[in-house]
């Protein structure tokens, strides 16, 4: 059985960034602005109070990734209510909540959200037409997982 989601032309974005790379998601998004303004915003911790200074504008903040917000986008993915996750982590820097991230990126990706690690892949999504206008998610069907014997 396929399931859909539908995005609205008004995406959900989920925002976060290793401190490494908090400067250039901040800097993406001031190039963004303007595009940006068209979405809601979310952001764990720092990061969403860096995003709110630099484009005047609210963010929905959450808790601090390593105190539990990667937990809260994640839960917030799989639920439904975040349509893209721009997750600039730093590849070169070993984090103290490292579990975390994967989870996070693991629930992104079993939840067919879409995502972006660096900035050129938040170019691309950020350009495409799909962005401005509804578009249809296939939800994997887990029911032969779910209902596996155990």
């Amino acid at each position: 059985m396929l399931r859909v989601r539908k995005l609205n032309a008004r995406k959900r974005i989920a925002m976060v960034a290793h401190d490494n790379k908090k400067k250039d998601l901040i800097e993406w998004a001031e190039f963004n602005k303007t595009v940006l303004a068209r979405h809601e915003l979310y952001a764990t911790g720092t990061t969403g109070k860096l995003l709110e200074n630099a484009l005047d504008r609210p963010v929905r903040g959450l808790l601090s990734g390593p105190l539990g917000g990667d937990q809260q986008i994640g839960a917030m993915i799989a639920s439904g209510d975040i349509d893209m996750l721009i997750f600039f982590w730093d590849p070169m820097e070993a984090q103290p909540h490292d579990s975390d991230v994967k989870a996070l990126l693991r629930v992104a990706i079993a939840w067919n959200c879409i995502v972006a690690n660096d900035r050129a892949t938040a170019d691309f999504i950020l350009t495409s037409p799909l962005m401005m206008e509804e578009y249809m998610v296939n939800i994997p069907d887990y029911t032969s997982y779910l209902n596996r014997k155990v």
